[in-house]
């Protein structure tokens, strides 16, 4: 149960409250959260006379900024968009949550990195994007952290997929179904990410602030989390396409060809390398991380009983 400092319900405006992750937020909120959402056309993230206007008539307790620009090639074409959605609008929401003492919880990417690294990413290691959609994401962070807000969860993920979105998952079971073969990149390696699972991983990180013991650190700050274990691309769709045969969806596809990234150009960069290291938030909440295997399977289950 969540509740604040003053017993009541957590009063919890939501964000793109219409988005794939936001809709795993409002099915995992856990009792004693009050949730208020927020999405286009009522609420205009980008006007900030707006968002200052209805947070602070509101007065929340937590905002979850579900909402993003998310088209990492368009934003290429479409710079201004994407620095005003994932970079300005942010800085508003932080403004919002200052004015009434709420904790801000916003959602960032593996893009703020070059993906150059050997290993996994932790939160200490320098960002460095290689895409306009990276430096968005990058903008919106620096300006969460630049209105001296100090009360923020900033939870970097990636390869996200969840029902009621468009997603890799539905992509490929959509091309497996149609086509003999497939080429699939496989020299990107990263972390899938149920979205059921960062949901959790969200008010897992709200309860530790409900509940602060008198001798821990302070909790707010930045944090990576994705499903454990890494894949290609290349072998996230094996995977795909296994787990629907195992479902007895309509799959066509014979073969599946793994592929350089020079063999498939994409306006944007991506980055070769997306594995983040989640140690800071497993021992912050001594929540295990599910497998992405494990987590693929648990989607696949839920969507067969949706169907």
């Amino acid at each position: 149960m969540l509740v604040n400092s003053s017993s009541r319900e957590l009063k919890v405006a939501l964000i793109g409250a219409n988005g794939m992750l936001a809709q795993m937020v409002r099915e995992r909120a856990p009792q004693g959260c009050s949730l208020h959402l927020f999405d286009l056309p009522e609420f205009d993230l980008a006007d900030h006379d707006e968002v200052h206007e209805m947070l602070t008539k509101l007065v929340p307790d937590v905002i979850i900024n579900c909402a993003a620009y998310t088209n990492v090639d368009g934003a290429e074409t479409e710079q201004a968009l994407a620095m005003e959605i994932n970079g300005a609008a942010v800085g508003y929401l932080s403004k919002a949550a200052l004015a009434v003492d709420a904790t801000l919880v916003h959602i960032s990417t593996d893009y703020v990195f070059d993906g150059k690294k050997v290993g996994a990413y932790s939160e200490a290691d320098e960002t460095c994007p290689v895409s306009v959609y990276g430096v968005s994401k990058l903008s919106g962070e620096q300006a969460l952290v630049n209105t001296g807000l100090k009360k923020y969860f900033i939870l970097r993920t990636s390869w996200l997929y969840g029902p009621g979105g468009s997603n890799f998952v539905e992509t490929i079971l959509r091309l497996a179904a149609d086509r003999d073969e497939l080429r699939i990149i496989h020299d990107q390696i990263g972390s899938p990410t149920y979205t059921g699972d960062l949901a959790d991983a969200i008010f897992s990180l709200l309860s530790i602030e409900a509940s602060p013991q008198s001798t821990a650190p302070d909790p707010h700050g930045v944090y990576h989390f994705a499903n454990e274990g890494s894949c290609s691309w290349y072998e996230f769709a094996c995977a795909i396409v296994e787990e629907g045969r195992s479902q007895k969806l309509p799959i066509k596809v014979r073969e599946i060809y793994p592929i350089n990234t020079s063999e498939y150009p994409l306006p944007a960069t991506r980055p070769a390398n997306s594995v983040f290291d989640k140690t800071k938030y497993k021992a912050l909440t001594g929540q295990e991380v599910p497998l992405w295997r494990d987590s693929l399977h648990t989607y696949f289950c839920g969507r067969e009983k949706s169907n």
